[in-house]
Parts: structure tokens; sequence; C-alpha cells
């Protein structure tokens, strides 16, 4: 089994699945994205920050949706029929990180990546680097650091709204 696992973080090397956020491309570790869907309906949760739009239930599994706009602070927009969930595996908690849409899956070796810049304004605690992608590596796009999306807090929080969602369907919410 052990075997089969680095066979598979090894072909995952280096991938990151790119996605837009207004005219910004981001990327995140293939290693830890579980699928993408079209948006679904959401049912919202009280009591929650404003970025966690609430839960949807895929298949029967009820996971936390993040509107990664509203997490980096940009203003919300209308879903459309190019929005996308991307569902995450956030140490063993399954998210939904709802973006504007999808690119493709990029490969980004090492050598292709350079930290984000130190600014005092911005502590960048989100991005992991920035790839470097395009012909003649003009094209930028913004790493994301999965591990640092969410707070342990946050994650606690989010792995618990499986079981509110429960809570509320037995008392008729």
């Amino acid at each position: 089994m052990a075997d089969e696992r680095e066979v598979q973080e090894d072909t995952q090397k280096d991938k990151y699945l790119t996605f837009r956020l207004a005219d910004e491309s981001y990327g995140i570790d293939i290693s830890v994205v579980i699928e993408i869907i079209g948006i679904q309906p959401i049912t919202t949760v009280p009591e929650v920050p404003e970025y966690v739009r609430g839960i949807i239930n895929l298949r029967g599994k009820i996971i936390p949706v993040v509107d990664m706009r509203l997490r980096f602070g940009k203003d919300f927009r209308t879903y459309t029929d190019r929005t996308c969930v991307i569902v995450i595996d956030v140490h063993e908690v399954p998210i939904g990180l709802i973006v504007d849409g999808v690119a493709e899956v990029l490969d980004i070796t090492e050598d292709h990546i350079v930290p984000p810049p130190s600014l005092k304004a911005a502590q960048n605690r989100y991005i992991r680097g920035i790839g470097k992608t395009g012909k003649a590596d003009e094209n930028i796009t913004l790493l994301l650091d999965w591990e640092k999306l969410f707070s342990p807090e946050e994650e606690i929080a989010m792995g618990e709204m499986p079981a509110l969602a429960g809570d509320m369907n037995e008392n008729g919410n």
C-alpha cells in the first residue's frame, strides 16, 4: 500500500489545479483535490463567517462550502454556470471552495516557483509561492498554501458542520 501511495504522490508532484477569481489565476496542489463540481444548492448555516456560504449535500455527504472571493476579501459575485466548487481534503475534512471557474491542471516545477513578495500591507499567509507559467514565464499563478487557508479552529468548526446539519434536519429546520 505504501508503494502505491508513493507512486500516486510522485505522479501528482508539481501539479496544480488552476482556477480564476476575478482576473487572477490561482493554483492548488492537485493532491488535495477530491473532485470538481458545478455550483449546487447551498443551505445556509447560522452563526458562521460570511465567507462560509453554508453546506451542500454531495451524494449524501454534507460538505461546508467557502466562497473564495469572500475569503480573500473580494466583492461577492453572483454565481453563474461557470462557477465551480473544488472539493478538497483539508486534514481529512472535505471542504468545497467556490471559485469563478476552473482552468486546467498545470505542471509547475520548483524552479518555476518564487516566494511571494514580502509586503508590509499584506501578509500573504495563504500564498505558498508564485508560479511562473506560460510562454517565457510571462504569466503568474498564485499558488495557495492549502494548509493555511483555514485556522485549526475553522477546520474544527467546518468538520462539525455535517453533524449540525443532521441536528437541523431532526429539528425540522
